[in-house]
């Protein structure tokens, strides 16, 4: 019984939840700090596109930390022309966290969700990649 109790204090979640968000807003915090004060678009030490760099076609994330970049400093129009994908998703996705505090049902749990998201990406980055559509690509 000893035993078993002592190795229910190290699989506890909790402690190792806390410590895994708190480093999650940590990196993320950092790296709107870093897109907040330096444009993607002018500095090289941002990550390019692996994707892009192997296939030379544009992957759905193409051109996101510039749109990023241009919504920390309330330029939309800018980002929509980066990456129209994630400016629109992200009214959606907040609407997706709103509906799952205030109802207690969770959309992400929902497979017609994930698959409804997983079929916009996937069509996102085909279009943008399609003779006529160049405007889709930042």
């Amino acid at each position: 019984a000893h035993c078993r109790e002592r190795r229910a204090l190290y699989l506890s979640p909790v402690p190792m939840d806390r410590a895994f968000r708190l480093i999650v807003f940590i990196v993320i915090a950092g790296w709107g700090v870093l897109l907040y004060c330096f444009d993607p678009e002018t500095h090289d030490s941002f990550l390019s596109c692996p994707f892009e760099a192997l296939t030379g076609l544009l992957c759905p994330g193409c051109g996101a930390q510039r749109s990023v970049h241009d919504l920390l400093h309330l330029r939309i129009g800018e980002a929509l022309g980066h990456n129209a994908a994630l400016v629109l998703a992200l009214p959606a996705l907040t609407a997706q966290w709103t509906w799952k505090r205030f109802t207690n049902l969770d959309p992400a749990r929902d497979n017609r969700v994930v698959w409804a998201w997983a079929i916009a990406l996937v069509a996102w980055g085909v279009a943008r990649n399609l003779p006529g559509l160049e405007a889709l690509a930042p």
